[in-house]
């Protein structure tokens, strides 16, 4: 059996606390290609994610917060948004659960932020149709005052 530990938790936060992207996974699923994907995720504040989709069917997304305070943005086609969410301990919310084709972004509001993940593999990288073009890309400059902003609908 595998179990999730508050030792687990601060082992990967450290892990993602040195990484450049300011995040690490903790795998659970055996490979990529596993049918089942059930992850940790570490994000550290800084760490920007692009938005995405996953036009699979089959590729709805389960967030289920560990520690620490995550926002999560939903966004139109276009780019505007349209929801958004705080899981927090403190707030109440514990958990999302992200359909298919949704336009969407995370990152972490404190450090030590980790999130159950679950979702349907095998991994693929996004195709193009998937990224957000109307949001720039992880390399850009420009995505540190994007995720500024996304950051301040919390505020």
């Amino acid at each position: 059996m595998k179990m999730v530990t508050r030792e687990l938790l601060a082992q990967v936060s450290a892990e993602a606390r040195v990484n450049p992207r300011l995040r690490k996974n903790h795998n659970f699923h055996p490979t990529d290609d596993s049918r089942c994907h059930r992850l940790l995720n570490a994000i550290e504040p800084g760490s920007y994610i692009r938005p995405h989709r996953h036009l699979d069917s089959e590729k709805d997304e389960a967030f289920v917060l560990m520690s620490g305070t995550l926002g999560i943005v939903i966004f139109t086609d276009a780019g505007e948004v349209a929801e958004t969410a705080l899981l927090s301990h403190a707030g109440g919310n514990l958990a999302a659960d992200i359909p298919h084709g949704v336009f969407h972004t995370a990152f972490s509001l404190e450090s030590g932020t980790v999130f159950y993940e679950a979702k349907a593999g095998p991994f693929r990288p996004l195709a193009e149709e998937e990224k957000a073009v109307w949001a720039p890309e992880e390399s850009d400059p420009q995505s540190a005052a994007y995720l500024v902003r996304l950051r301040s609908l919390f505020d």
